[in-house]
């Protein structure tokens, strides 16, 4: 191919010729570079569970103490997603990206060599920052180079690294911390690969294309287009959008942003968002963080609880291959609340199974479920708002999301003593089943353009 001079790009014309593309190398490099800090994310989140099955003992631990190991890294984490969003509409997606893998790594490494439980809290909560504002951007920055009739599938399939990481940690725990008593300072130490793959991340991938156009900065917006282009074969054609150069942005400032939430335009879908966040995280966080140590309550031996949980953990990729087929089948709204109704089948399932095989196979099919709803929630989730306030929206949302992740560990032990885990799961299934009414309050984009405003 020849190539022309860079053209000056409005919004709509980079939104079209990404649209048109194929599947290319440099899609493929977008998805793994993001996925693997994803699923580096993941590590450290299921790590931290393991964790505190074993810090309990060794420090003797009272449950009100484990319950903060867990809740003092959300709250860094929904603190993270708020201003993680503001500041990757304001200073771009893949910036934020790499800080934020850089602190969590780091926090999550230094953790390795505390001797007591006040520095760890501070130094979750640190985790729970860095942690808290990766998840939405990349999940924004991904979507927005991702061709419409495939974005929904990416993006789950971005969710997927999710599963990988979080088996990398169930691996880790049941191999590496019950073998010695510093076995939870090596899986510390572990977690702090992100440190490192941050300036991967840093120079290795390209700005938003998108989030370059609206901002002004059409030939880096060009030029990032056209490698894509060229990865594919593709002659750049002239654009048929209408042009845009001229339209505002849907919210060009912080307070703008956030204000826009809840205009007329939006304020059902956030709404509606916010609340299938909330209740996921409540019941997903609550549920998972918890199962090493609610097994070995019920008499089950570190090692052996740590052995179901992987076994359990490893259902989770083929809820995530099968929400990615049915999302671009079914549409976003379908999908998500089916695997959301299928969590709070499986939860009341789980909570009041007694047998071995049958705690595993309700285990495996809470997996299945939950995490085939996070990768639907995940694609939907920027799809909701215009490429101005897209990133403030997905954090907020996961923000918001995290709040609930707080609140779910520390009522675990209360709720455990009150019903025990009939009851606890009980619970958990009433937050998926309101979640899945709640889903049908998004909006459905299903193969439509991104709003580039």
């Amino acid at each position: 191919m020849t190539d022309a001079a860079p053209q000056a790009l409005d919004a709509s014309a980079v939104s079209e010729r990404l649209d048109r593309l194929p599947f290319t190398r440099r899609h493929l490099k977008v998805l793994t570079g993001s996925g693997l800090g994803w699923a580096l994310d993941a590590m450290d989140v299921g790590l931290i569970s393991f964790i505190i099955a074993a810090l309990a003992v060794q420090w003797q631990l009272e449950p009100g103490q484990t319950a903060w190991i867990a809740s003092i890294g959300f709250i860094g984490m929904a603190i993270g997603a708020t201003l993680g969003g503001l500041l990757a509409d304001r200073f771009g997606r893949r910036q934020i990206f790499a800080v934020t893998l850089l602190i969590y790594g780091a926090a999550t490494g230094a953790s390795a060599l505390v001797g007591g439980l006040a520095v760890l809290l501070v130094l979750r909560f640190l985790v729970g920052l860095g942690l808290g504002a990766e998840l939405p951007v990349a999940s924004t920055y991904v979507s927005e180079f991702a061709p419409a009739r495939i974005r929904g599938r990416l993006i789950v399939i971005l969710e997927a690294f999710w599963a990988v990481g979080w088996t990398a940690a169930a691996l880790i725990g049941f191999f590496v911390i019950p073998t010695s008593a510093d076995g939870w300072r090596w899986a510390f130490a572990l977690g702090a690969i992100p440190a490192a793959y941050a300036l991967i991340v840093r120079w290795g991938l390209p700005e938003s294309a998108r989030w370059l156009a609206r901002r002004g900065r059409h030939a880096e917006a060009d030029a990032v287009v056209r490698a894509f282009e060229q990865s594919a074969g593709v002659t750049p054609a002239p654009s048929t959008a209408t042009p845009t150069a001229d339209t505002a942005a849907a919210a060009p400032s912080a307070r703008e942003r956030l204000a826009g939430l809840w205009t007329r335009e939006f304020r059902r879908r956030t709404a509606a968002l916010w609340l299938v966040w909330f209740c996921v995280n409540f019941s997903y966080y609550g549920a998972f963080i918890w199962i090493p140590s609610i097994l070995v309550a019920q008499g089950y031996d570190l090692v052996r609880s740590f052995g179901f949980t992987l076994v359990i953990t490893l259902a989770q990729l083929p809820g995530y291959v099968v929400a990615a087929w049915l999302i671009e089948v079914w549409g976003r709204r379908l999908t998500l609340s089916v695997f959301l109704a299928g969590s709070a089948l499986s939860a009341i399932a789980f909570g009041t199974a007694s047998a071995e095989g049958v705690v595993i196979a309700a285990g495996m099919a809470l997996s299945f479920f939950n995490l085939g709803a996070w990768g639907a929630l995940y694609a939907v989730t920027p799809e909701m708002y215009p490429t101005s306030l897209r990133a403030t929206g997905s954090g907020w949302a996961a923000g918001v999301g995290r709040l609930a992740s707080i609140i779910a560990p520390l009522l675990v032990p209360v709720m455990l003593v009150a019903g025990g885990a009939p009851l606890l799961f009980v619970v958990f299934a009433v937050f998926f089943a309101v979640a899945a009414a709640a889903a049908w309050g998004l909006a459905d984009r299903r193969g439509r353009a991104l709003d580039d405003r």
